[in-house]
């Protein structure tokens, strides 16, 4: 485990959190109170790609090794929070069809919530990735009032993630799939220069958000087309999949093609927006992800851009507000343990 500068010791009982990613999992410990115990990432292999029982294993060690370096005794942690990328159910079972992350066939169907509440004996709640960043997200910016408040979260990675947080809660649905915004299908007015092709995405959708604003949008369909129009750019001479990583650096030096790929991303991701402000009018507009892991100037301008480009009436500018997800690397854990920690105090 790597070691965080400062620990504090509970003072009562606590709820841990686990993030599961494809390479790392990354570990807190959150006190009835509400205060994180560690403050900077604390990380060990996640072991994904060797099956379900190493990765099993991985997070029970992720499990002992937060409460050793914070030292917090076993018996003062009431439930874990869990989260994975998706999609998975509501309860954690990853899809039948696996995921990103869960590719061999022992992944499918899995039931990763179950099997590491039986391993650890302690309560585990499920959040996909992205929900628990939209979690944390809203809890970081509204504090007190959270329960009050609602918001929206799009979370910009290899694909796009969401989380719609109404009262304080992340909806979830009725099979664990609400707030997948990246298969929301916008309209392209505005956002594909003429003659352009209509994005894929790999669901099988064309002109969803995720085929535009995501690391594969950039790899497969916006990448390609732009270096059509830019084809002595240095990145021509690159494999795409490899040019696709290395965008973002010539995005922060504003390089003309970078800027022209990020900026269909960030109208597509308003026109998302849009279509959030007529379905659940939210208090606040949460950016996060890949994308905006950047020089502060690119992810603002990125910011910017998608406010720019997300439609709201006169009251909603008033009442809204746009902002970046915080702690970015451990909002995964931290949003998962706030929702273990919901699950605890809603129990009584």
């Amino acid at each position: 485990m790597d070691q965080a500068e400062t620990v504090r010791t509970p003072s009562s009982w606590v709820v841990v959190g686990l993030d599961n990613g494809g390479t790392c999992n990354n570990a807190t410990v959150l006190d009835a109170t509400g205060q994180f115990l560690v403050d900077h990432l604390v990380e060990n292999p996640s072991r994904v790609q060797d099956g379900p029982e190493s990765a099993v294993d991985s997070l029970t060690d992720a499990f002992a090794g937060i409460l050793e370096l914070t030292s917090t005794p076993l018996s003062l942690v009431r439930a874990v929070g869990l989260d994975t990328p998706g999609p998975a159910s509501a309860n954690g079972v990853i899809s039948s069809k696996g995921a990103t992350n869960f590719n061999q066939v022992s992944w499918h169907g899995f039931d990763i919530r179950g099997a590491l509440e039986a391993r650890l004996g302690l309560p585990v709640v499920y959040n996909n990735d992205a929900n628990a960043a939209a979690v944390y997200a809203h809890y970081r910016h509204f504090g007190a009032e959270a329960s009050e408040n609602s918001s929206v979260a799009a979370i910009v990675g290899t694909g796009l993630g969401g989380g719609v947080v109404e009262a304080g809660k992340v909806i979830r649905g009725v099979a664990g799939m609400a707030g997948e915004l990246g298969h929301v299908q916008i309209p392209l007015h505005g956002v594909l220069e003429d003659g352009q092709p209509v994005p894929l995405c790999n669901c099988g959708f064309s002109g969803d958000v995720e085929a535009i604003a995501s690391l594969t949008g950039i790899r497969n369909n916006l990448l390609p087309y732009w270096l059509s129009r830019f084809p002595d750019h240095p990145l021509a001479s690159e494999p795409v999949a490899k040019a696709a990583k290395m965008l973002r650096g010539y995005g922060e030096k504003e390089d003309s093609l970078a800027l022209a790929v990020f900026g269909q991303q960030a109208k597509a991701i308003g026109k998302l927006f849009t279509i959030a402000a007529n379905f659940t009018d939210p208090a606040a507009y949460f950016l996060g992800g890949g994308v905006v892991e950047a020089a502060p100037h690119f992810r603002q301008w990125f910011l910017n851009l998608v406010r720019e480009h997300t439609q709201l009436r006169d009251e909603q500018k008033e009442a809204a507000t746009f902002a970046l997800v915080p702690d970015l690397d451990m909002a995964g854990a931290r949003g998962a343990a706030v929702a273990a920690l919901d699950t605890v105090a809603a129990a009584g």
